[in-house]
């Protein structure tokens, strides 16, 4: 069953065709990838799901619901959570604030940073945000601030401001770069964990490794357009897909 279903869209920036009429059908509890090379429109792509951008056509519904022409605080109200390519975190602030402010945010739309001073009181918040720094292997540092952190450590920070939300739908955008080959492993590990079959993940990701291991579909994107589509297997048998991605070289 779809819970994501993208029909038509199209978006142009300054006469340059980003989204060329892309169709994409998300399913419910599934692993999907979006794979293709810089400037394919894949992040222009997430942003028209959150409601960053808006398409000049097309349309975009969640579990039947359109998503066009709703305010981003709406759409993650309705339960997805997107995890930005460059991490967007409260860098003055502890990475226990950082995970405990969208906790917060999810719980009650009227949440605002004026109200920060009485969340000493949510003891139940603090908790689960302490218990997603220790998932992501930053618990120590619990009460360091997030400024400070190296690249990948942010990008950690990041996917516990999301995971913290309990989304329905998790959007990834290159959640492993700037991570070591074991802080990758270790985050593959955790997404396979997240959910169990109850939260949708999209990723888009260049590293190979990481969509192999935890894709069940990948749908691939080059200049704006889904050139394929299909399970693991057959995407890297796809003679386009290696053409357009790699310049013919296998994956």
């Amino acid at each position: 069953m779809s819970i994501l279903h993208v029909m038509g869209v199209s978006k142009s920036f300054d006469g340059l065709r980003a989204l060329n009429d892309v169709n994409l059908s998300i399913d419910e509890g599934s692993v999907h990838a979006i794979i293709g090379p810089n400037g394919a429109g894949k992040s222009t792509l997430l942003n028209c799901f959150v409601g960053r951008v808006a398409p000049d056509s097309g349309s975009v519904s969640f579990g039947g619901r359109s998503l066009i022409g709703l305010h981003p605080h709406q759409i993650n109200q309705a339960g997805i959570a997107r995890m930005f390519q460059t991490p967007e975190i409260f860098g003055d602030l502890s990475l226990l604030d950082n995970v405990m402010i969208p906790a917060l945010a999810r719980r009650d739309a009227a949440f605002a940073l004026k109200l920060w001073s009485r969340t000493d009181a949510q003891a139940e918040v603090r908790d689960r945000a302490e218990h997603m720094l220790e998932d992501v292997g930053l618990a120590s540092v619990r009460h360091v601030i997030a400024n400070s952190l190296s690249r990948g450590d942010k990008r950690r920070l990041g996917l516990a401001m999301c995971l913290v939300q309990d989304p329905t739908l998790l959007l990834l955008d290159e959640p492993t770069a700037g991570m070591s080959r074991a802080d990758t492993n270790n985050t593959i590990d955790l997404l396979q964990r997240v959910g169990d079959g109850k939260v949708t993940k999209v990723i888009i990701e260049h590293d190979m490794h990481v969509v192999f291991s935890l894709a069940s579909r990948i749908s691939v994107l080059a200049q704006g357009s889904v050139i394929a589509e299909g399970d693991p297997s057959s995407i890297k048998r796809d003679e386009r897909v290696q053409q357009a991605y790699l310049g013919g070289a296998r994956l």
